[in-house]
């Protein structure tokens, strides 16, 4: 493992990292740079590199270290996530967003071949063909995508270290409704649900990009954040287009600031549950928002209730459209 962390901080000097990602500093002495901070807003530059030791620190909030912990600030990862989209990213195996799109493709074929899969769809209240198709929902089977892949010309350790397959080469997504995540045209991630006894969520590592189907609502004045696909894909069948999806109750800096981009309002459905978890994000996202001057408003929905349980339960556009009317600040 260290050598393995050495060897991704030699291959990538922080420097050339950050200037790939659109930061620029000026020098600030023999082996400094000093810019303004990615890691939060501020009006006066405080942010130094030190090219000599590899290392960063901001004097505006406090934050330091080398490459894989500023990896692991700004992209919201656990430090083994960290080295796992930096690894991908230094050892590309072909390019990275090409393998999701053929993974992908594939998970979308598989659906259809599979009635358990359908049926749980159905019963997740998700039956329009036209949205499943743009949605570009699969499933996977299990013990075909590492042979299809391969065929495809791409390696057993490539597909390990993007994550599509564990180390006994297994599909990591094994046995989930497949929805592809895309930052722009491109596919970022993968996330799986699962349709049985295995834990119901997964993302292969790296980042979940920004918020879901971003440019489809980037200029609506009113849009409807929800907390979880299959209530992003309710509200778009009932007829609701300018929604979009957090995938979970906590924000990462880029959603954050595609939700400040402009004036709008925003009106938050996340579950309302037992332990108050959602209500909790929600109220601190709210906290947050108005600190940026932008307007939010909590969609009260019946206690135990997400958008997309309430519509499966029978609940109508109607019903949906009121709730937005008496939505609270």
């Amino acid at each position: 493992m260290g050598e393995d962390v050495e060897r991704l901080k030699r291959r990538t000097p922080l420097l050339d990292y950050l200037r790939q990602h659109n930061w620029t500093g000026r020098p600030a002495g023999r082996s400094e740079h000093v810019g303004f901070c990615p890691l939060h807003e501020e009006t006066r530059p405080s942010f130094y590199v030190n090219t000599r030791k590899n290392v960063f620190y901001c004097h505006g909030c406090g934050q330091g270290g080398d490459l894989i912990r500023f990896v692991q600030l700004s992209r919201g990862l656990s430090f083994r996530q960290s080295l796992a989209w930096l690894d991908a990213k230094i050892n590309p195996d072909g390019d990275v967003t090409a393998v999701l799109e053929q993974a992908a493709a594939f998970y979308q074929q598989q659906l259809d071949q599979c009635s358990e899969a359908t049926s749980y769809l159905r019963r997740r209240g998700v039956h329009d063909p036209a949205l499943i198709r743009e949605l570009g929902i699969g499933y996977a089977p299990g013990a075909t995508l590492r042979r299809y892949l391969t065929a495809q010309g791409y390696s057993f350790d490539g597909l390990r270290r993007i994550g599509l397959i564990n180390v006994r080469g297994a599909d990591a997504l094994y046995q989930r409704i497949v929805f592809p995540l895309r930052q722009g045209e491109h596919i970022v991630n993968l996330y799986g649900r699962s349709i049985g006894s295995a834990f119901a969520h997964r993302f292969l590592p790296g980042s979940k990009g920004g918020l879901y189907a971003w440019e489809k609502v980037r200029s609506c004045s009113d849009v409807i954040l929800v907390e979880g696909l299959f209530d992003y894909a309710a509200l778009r069948q009932e007829g609701f287009h300018n929604v979009t999806c957090a995938l979970g109750t906590h924000l990462n800096d880029c959603q954050f600031r595609q939700l400040c981009e402009g004036e709008r309002t925003v009106y938050r459905a996340f579950d309302v549950d037992q332990n108050q978890s959602g209500q909790q994000a929600a109220e601190q996202l709210a906290h947050r928002l108005g600190t940026h001057g932008i307007t939010a408003r909590r969609i009260l929905l019946p206690q135990g209730h997400d958008p997309n349980s309430f519509f499966v339960g029978g609940g109508d556009v109607e019903q949906f459209r009121s709730f937005l009317k008496a939505a609270q600040t």
